[in-house]
């Protein structure tokens, strides 16, 4: 997010009595890292302290230029005056790191920080002065949780090969009251987006790998909805916009959108969101009985109603994600590694980790 849109903000008389700025950390290099708070002003700390948080960031890849723009679209209509953005804002408490990782940005890199190294791999890391961002911002969260519940964490990313707009989240396979219930606002969004956001294209597997991601790490901390936003480089596969390219104003709308789902997905009537669990629930009770058919284990007369959601399927219907392979940029900081005495820093270091 350019220091020019944060500088508009500030200087908006309106805009900053709902938008307050402060510098969340520095990075290696000295650059700010700002977050924002978006809200309106409660009339009693009663109002207050019953807001629920949510929490968004953007740019962890230098690169994803387009997760900018998507974040740029958010706060355009988060801080407008439409009338769901205020019902937005009197709900919720917005905590907003537009760029994570200025120093890759300035200095040219696609996925890694100074250091060398993809912080969205390093999010357990307790090497606050090596990865300050990923840092501050966990510390920032957990903070938060100890004074409210957070309804959505949201990192927005880009993606160079897969075409629409989806999401990677995460799976409760060994919670079966929550069974689903990470998968309600990803099918919201693909209704209020159809012909730019997938449901057919999120994936919601835990795996080992990618253990040090953000949206891994805010879910282990009790964030139900906690997911990584990815928006292709390329167009859209889907609906009246199928063949077309992605221009700004889309990757814009889906800052949008994500609002918007929040809305739908908060709404005191809940017949939207039951009905939307019961549809993930025939949906994957007809995949796993196609799956018994293919493999020739189920019975000829058994049906959708017959499948109880047992832990043994619902994890191998999908494939892996599919997502970047980041083993390259892993690891410590490359300034620690080859220190004077890196060897044995690297040793104590390592002890250090979580």
């Amino acid at each position: 997010m350019p220091q020019e849109y944060l500088q508009t903000l500030r200087n908006d008389p309106v805009r900053s009595r709902i938008c307050k700025q402060r510098v969340l950390c520095r990075t290696l290099a000295g650059n700010f890292v700002y977050a924002l708070t978006v809200t309106n002003p409660s009339r009693r700390p009663a109002d207050a302290e019953a807001k629920q948080g949510v929490v968004l960031t953007a740019r962890v890849h230098p690169g994803e230029t387009n997760s900018s723009w998507m974040m740029k679209g958010l706060l355009d209509y988060l801080t407008s005056n439409a009338p769901d953005a205020k019902l937005l804002r009197d709900t919720f408490i917005f905590k907003i790191v537009p760029m994570l990782n200025p120093d890759g940005v300035i200095v040219g890199n696609y996925r890694c920080s100074l250091a060398g190294r993809d912080l969205n791999r390093n999010y357990k890391t307790v090497l606050k002065d090596s990865f300050p961002p990923i840092w501050h911002v966990r510390n920032m969260v957990r903070k938060l949780l100890e004074e409210r519940d957070i309804t959505l964490y949201c990192d927005l990313h880009g993606h160079s090969r897969k075409q629409n707009v989806f999401i990677y989240g995460c799976e409760n396979r060994f919670d079966p009251l929550k069974r689903l219930r990470e998968r309600v606002f990803p099918v919201m969004i693909s209704k209020n987006a159809p012909s730019k956001f997938s449901f057919r294209g999120c994936k919601f597997k835990v795996q080992k790998s990618k253990e040090g991601t953000g949206r891994i790490v805010m879910w282990n901390m009790g964030i139900l909805n906690s997911f990584t936003m990815e928006a292709t480089f390329c167009g859209s596969s889907l609906g009246k916009r199928a063949g077309y390219h992605f221009n700004t104003a889309d990757f814009e709308s889906m800052g949008y959108h994500l609002c918007d789902t929040l809305l739908d997905y908060c709404d005191p009537d809940d017949s939207k969101y039951v009905s939307i669990l019961s549809e993930l629930e025939l949906k994957m009770k007809a995949e796993i009985l196609e799956k018994m058919k293919r493999r020739g284990i189920a019975a000829p007369n058994l049906t959708e109603s017959d499948i109880d959601l047992d832990l043994n399927y619902t994890s191998d219907i999908e494939s892996s994600t599919g997502g970047s392979d980041s083993s390259v940029s892993d690891g410590l900081p490359m300034h620690l590694i080859y220190a004077p005495e890196g060897l044995k820093m690297v040793r104590q270091i390592r002890n250090a980790y979580i």
